[in-house]
């Protein structure tokens, strides 16, 4: 993307509401507060997964989660982002049309693991899952695999109540492995890679995939290990329903 063409065009989507010198704080000051609400929609979430993990660590002496880790998208992403949309670059578009500003990524040991935290989510009853995408059973033609999920979290502050949508990305170790080295391959536009290097990248996210799913069958003998890989469906069929509860809530 072009840096100074995304600039120009958020200034000139903009004009209207920067007619008078002080719009442009004004502005800044609503981005800032904007953004602390999304952060605050991250602690909630991920306090949640905290106190979950330690609840099935001691029924279980197992960790289904390795990591938890938080972003909240850059601005210039969330400028290219509306781009590409074909929206303009406003306030009112960030927050009615972008449902991934906040972010979380879980990375887990095995497959199942992956489709446990989302019945995980599914059961949290002020945790509302709007929509799922299952990328490890339908892996994008780059071969990245990941489970998309998008919920909508309460958040209380000290005089208002705000409903915050949250992307959360939840994935075997092995796949983030690849995500990471695949992302870092393609951050940088100033070289130029071998011409199969996208065949290769997929080649190299099947054999991953054979590994987790290899991993998996080793993971059977551990006492207690449930398969949960069947939950995706479940999700999904409940995707309507909060689809229609989501349209009625804002941020």
């Amino acid at each position: 993307m072009d840096t100074e063409k995304i600039l120009q065009k958020a200034f000139s989507d903009n004009k209207g509401a920067l007619a008078n010198p002080g719009d442009l704080l004004n502005v800044a000051m609503e981005f800032q507060q904007l953004l602390m609400i999304y952060e605050s929609a991250i602690k909630v979430v991920k306090t949640r997964f905290e106190i979950l993990q330690d609840e099935f660590e001691a029924k279980h002496e197992r960790r289904p989660i390795a990591t938890i880790s938080s972003r909240i998208k850059e601005p210039m992403s969330i400028a290219e982002k509306l781009q590409r949309k074909g929206l303009a670059i406003t306030l009112d578009n960030m927050v009615s049309k972008l449902k991934d500003i906040a972010g979380i990524r879980i990375t887990c040991p095995f497959i199942s693991d992956v489709y446990h935290v989302l019945l995980m989510l599914k059961n949290q009853s002020d945790i509302k899952i709007e929509d799922v995408k299952d990328y490890i059973k339908f892996p994008k033609k780059s071969g990245y695999r990941s489970l998309h999920v998008i919920v909508c979290v309460s958040v209380d502050f000290s005089d208002t109540q705000r409903v915050v949508p949250v992307e959360i990305q939840i994935r075997t170790i092995a796949m983030d492995f690849w995500a990471s080295v695949e992302h870092q391959l393609h951050y940088k536009k100033d070289y130029n890679l071998p011409a199969n290097v996208d065949d290769e990248l997929r080649a190299i996210a099947d054999t991953i995939a054979q590994t987790d799913e290899r991993m998996q069958s080793i993971a059977r003998h551990i006492p207690g290990f449930v398969d949960y890989t069947s939950v995706s469906e479940e999700i999904s069929a409940l995707k309507a329903y909060y689809a229609h509860v989501i349209e009625t809530l804002e941020i």
